[in-house]
């Protein structure tokens, strides 16, 4: 195994998680001293509707973020639909629900790029060079993409699968992003975007000979802990296990009516004992800003009917100003298409920058 392959290998060891942690408390200070210094890309595939996990992992951080100053790009990363699926499905109507949804929590488009994949030709061909400093192995070896074709059931895995890392370093890199908003489960895909950085520099050269054509990102770690479904495995689209933000009240009411707890009456938050308990008083907690543990010594020996009423009650009035917003966005779709064509222009124009330095570094200029 080469020197990088063991990198990517160990990115999520506890050395590593304790080194980008560390690094992620120092990158914390520094925007607050001075949030002009960085630009963040970050995104999601709209193979779905967003619910309350990617809230509170992501979407609550990145208006954070931008509030603070720093220069928000929000992908909706049309193209990786398609890495693990046969057809894009009811793509356009996903792709405006995204966008209706970043809006709705408070992503500003005067203050943040909001795009899409296939609108932008240059940050794609920036695949071709970077696949020429990857190695199959490489990719073989990434966790996360080991995990994506175990899930895919011993199915064949598609090419564009296999290079997903690739194609995110793309995204990464072609906006010169140089924070990338990540769990933990993600510093892999991070780290073989800077090692991509890192090779094309030496490789290819510079545009500019005192600066490198790519920055290589840090990864700024989500501090908000892993929310679980309401059926106490991993929350996923695809489970059925989620609560969405653009759920009415009775829908979230239904759906936390018949959320896993279990048998002991008196409610504690004990994530390692009771992991289903003590996730519905996570939801409140955050949703309220209240202790979990006050939280439950509140219900007491409620049993989990008090817990799920509570619960409930919590996130419907968290979500509700939510839930009013995107509904008014959701039905002026002009809007909704102003932001993401505007988002698309903006991409464009950073994106061929970007794709004639790389031209200028490999002297394919003619």
């Amino acid at each position: 195994m080469t020197s990088s392959e063991d990198q990517l290998e160990n990115s999520t060891n506890h050395a590593s998680l304790e080194r980008a942690k560390t690094r992620s408390v120092e990158l914390e200070e520094a925007i607050d001293q001075d949030p002009s210094r960085f630009r963040i890309l970050t995104g999601d595939r709209p193979t779905g509707k967003l619910h309350l996990g990617h809230y509170f992992g992501t979407l609550k951080n990145r208006v954070e973020l931008q509030n603070r100053g720093v220069e928000t790009w929000v992908l909706v990363a049309d193209y990786q639909v398609i890495t693990d699926r046969d057809a894009v499905g009811p793509l356009r109507e996903r792709v405006l629900g995204l966008v209706a949804d970043y809006l709705a929590v408070g992503i500003d488009p005067k203050r943040s790029i909001i795009f899409n994949h296939s609108a932008v030709p240059a940050l794609n061909q920036l695949l071709l060079p970077f696949l020429s400093l990857v190695t199959e192995s490489e990719l073989h070896r990434n966790p996360t993409v080991k995990s994506e074709l175990d899930a895919t059931n011993g199915r064949a895995m598609s090419g564009l699968l296999l290079t997903y890392p690739v194609h995110q370093a793309a995204d990464i890199l072609f906006c010169k992003a140089n924070l990338v908003p990540v769990g933990q489960d993600q510093l892999p895909h991070l780290e073989q975007t800077r090692l991509i950085a890192q090779r094309f520099d030496r490789r290819y050269g510079r545009a500019d000979k005192e600066h490198p054509v790519f920055p290589r990102p840090d990864a700024l770690l989500s501090k908000t802990p892993l929310l679980l479904g309401t059926d106490g495995n991993k929350m996923s689209k695809s489970r059925g296990n989620t609560i969405e933000l653009d759920m009415t009240a009775d829908e979230t009411a239904r759906v936390l009516k018949k959320a896993k707890t279990d048998p002991d009456r008196v409610i504690t938050y004990d994530p390692e004992n009771r992991p289903e308990v003590s996730n519905l008083l996570m939801m409140a907690s955050l949703a309220t800003g209240e202790d979990p543990h006050a939280i439950a010594d509140r219900i007491g020996d409620g049993g989990g009917g008090t817990l799920k009423s509570v619960v409930t009650d919590a996130l419907n009035e968290f979500l509700a100003p939510i839930r009013e917003r995107r509904e008014e966005l959701a039905a002026n779709e002009d809007y909704l298409l102003e932001v993401l064509h505007h988002g698309d222009e903006v991409a464009n124009e950073q994106a061929d920058r970007t794709l004639a330095e790389v031209r200028r570094a490999m002297d394919m200029v003619y």
